[in-house]
């Protein structure tokens, strides 16, 4: 007798499980589809909350005023506050963006128009920015350099933090000519600055000992002529310069120096925190600083100009790219500078000094100055008390100088300018033999025209072969002190 087969069994259909799909890796998002995007919706909040800030102040010394005042005045505020949220609504409901084929566009405007396209090809840094009010929303504010630029160009304010990361991602990866959805280049820290050695640079620095005498002098002149105006007239000053030695510490406040393929990336920031990059290649000049109280513990400052950035404070008030790194041991700053300038050794390049005729315009510092070069760089040395060696690199110089006013050329001397990008950074060798300087001159000349026939386009997210792959020591506070 045959088997018969077993009746199928009929199963009810489930339905599908319908699952929110896990976010995106940053570097692998949607922001390579071309559609519209918005700003994040607490934007509006995030930009208004000083005019909320003044209105409550505003409210405050009306107080003690007239009941009726004081509410004419509460409605007119109130009335502004409201007309203030649904303008800033309509502007972000009117604010959007996307990633096109070689642009971010951004459309903005409410009762006018406005549409602006950032070419990546001509992007020379992106960065992330988050001020105090906005870290306490999660939000962060992209910025966006361009070679030529005053400004930041596109800025997008606000993202939510994990947007802004993975916006800028796919932006690096699009101007560096790699797939959209390559993930962030990973990174090592080369070097993480301690509360500790910041804050007694600015103990050592010349502005805080400028304060400490003034404080003293002034409570001394008051006791002594027993006119306690002595000191209260002085308070404005006082108070300006705790102004800027505590704007210094909170913008240098946990530096750290991170290196990855796309560049140095550096992240500083107290009240409002930035992360930077210092892309390969854009860096024009550089500046190391010692101040004469920092000899002891052998610390040096790194000032760097970097193409793109404009220089000293932009539009929104706060400060650009110049200073790589706040404070550091010599050796550390050394190593740091060693991955913007692959394979140069500062201190193995010869240095010719000053003639002696300069000591009647530099009686001090002349035995101090230099200047030298090898195939790579171009190094000027000078200053006694404060002492500054400037780098720049061969090619990198927009043009060269040489000046000499009516007393130097009594004395045959002449200054060769070595003019870069905007910036801190002002190479010149001061006081040189006339026909020295122009010896110096069109020795420079002729190494520019070669450094730029051998050039190659630098790219993001090209990691220079060259470049060493140990990293530099994490700063010390005790490093360098010397005995």
């Amino acid at each position: 007798m045959s088997e018969q087969p077993d009746p199928p069994v009929t199963q009810t259909p489930h339905p599908p499980v319908t699952q929110a799909p896990d976010p995106p890796p940053i570097g692998q998002s949607h922001y390579a589809d071309g559609e519209w995007h918005r700003l994040h919706p607490l934007t509006p909040f995030a930009r208004g909350w000083t005019v909320v800030a003044a209105v409550l102040v505003v409210l405050t010394q009306n107080a003690s005023g007239a009941a009726a005042g004081l509410t004419v005045t509460g409605v007119l505020l109130g009335s502004a506050i409201l007309i203030g949220l649904v303008y800033g609504f309509l502007s972000w409901y009117f604010t959007k963006y996307r990633i096109e084929v070689d642009a971010l566009r951004l459309d903005t405007g409410v009762l006018f128009r406005r549409s602006r396209r950032v070419r990546l090809d001509r992007l020379q840094a992106v960065d992330v920015v988050r001020p105090l009010i906005a870290r306490l929303l999660g939000l962060a504010e992209l910025r966006l350099e361009v070679a030529g630029g005053h400004k930041s160009e596109a800025p997008l304010a606000y993202l939510s933090e994990r947007n802004a990361q993975e916006l800028r991602a796919t932006l690096l990866a699009r101007a560096a000519g790699v797939r959209p959805d390559a993930p962030e280049a990973d990174e090592q820290v080369l070097v993480r600055v301690p509360p500790e050695a910041l804050i007694g640079s600015l103990v050592l620095s010349g502005s805080f000992i400028f304060a400490v005498v003034l404080v003293v002098a002034l409570v001394s002149g008051a006791i002594g002529f027993h006119t306690p105006f002595i000191f209260f007239g002085a308070i404005p000053t006082l108070i300006a310069l705790a102004t800027a030695e505590f704007r210094a510490f909170s913008t240098h406040f946990d530096f750290v120096v991170a290196e990855s393929a796309d560049g140095l990336r550096l992240r500083h920031g107290l009240l409002e925190h930035r992360s930077q990059t210092v892309p390969p290649g854009r860096v024009q000049a550089l500046r190391i600083v010692q101040p004469l109280l920092w000899r002891r513990h052998g610390w040096v400052k790194v000032e760097v100009n970097v193409a793109g950035y404009a220089p000293g404070v932009g539009e929104d008030g706060t400060s650009r790219t110049s200073v790589l790194l706040p404070v550091a041991p010599r050796e550390t700053a050394l190593g740091v500078i060693g991955r913007v300038f692959p394979g140069v050794d500062i201190d193995a390049i010869p240095l010719a000094g000053l003639p002696r005729r300069a000591r009647w315009l530099r009686p001090v510092t002349w035995p101090y100055a230099a200047c030298g070069a090898d195939a790579r760089v171009f190094v000027s040395r000078r200053g006694r008390f404060r002492r500054e060696l400037d780098v720049i690199e061969h090619g990198k110089a927009q043009s060269l100088r040489l000046t000499s006013g009516p007393l130097r050329r009594r004395l045959g001397l002449a200054t060769v300018h070595l003019d870069s990008t905007p910036g801190p950074v002002r190479v010149h060798a001061p006081d040189r033999d006339a026909v020295d300087g122009r010896q110096i001159l069109e020795a420079q000349a002729e190494r520019d025209r070669a450094a730029r026939r051998r050039a190659t386009p630098e790219r993001w997210m090209t990691a220079r072969a060259d470049a060493p792959t140990t990293a530099a020591p994490v700063l010390d506070p005790g490093a360098g002190r010397a005995d």
